[in-house]
């Protein structure tokens, strides 16, 4: 995952939306819906629920 992709991956896995994130990371809510599809595909997931779930078993 790039760096870009881990920043997005954290904000959403602590409840930011997509509008939330993009204003956060000076980005258009358009890249944020394409970074978090990259972010599925390389992670093998379907939800932010899995999402979430798959980043806290690489973390713990």
């Amino acid at each position: 995952m790039t760096d870009s992709e881990a920043r997005l991956a954290d904000l959403v896995s602590r409840g930011a939306t997509n509008q939330q994130a993009a204003q956060q990371m000076y980005i258009s809510v358009k890249t944020v819906e394409s970074m978090l599809s990259r972010i599925y595909r390389k992670l093998h997931v379907r939800s932010r629920t899995q999402l979430l779930a798959a980043l806290t078993m690489n973390t713990g």
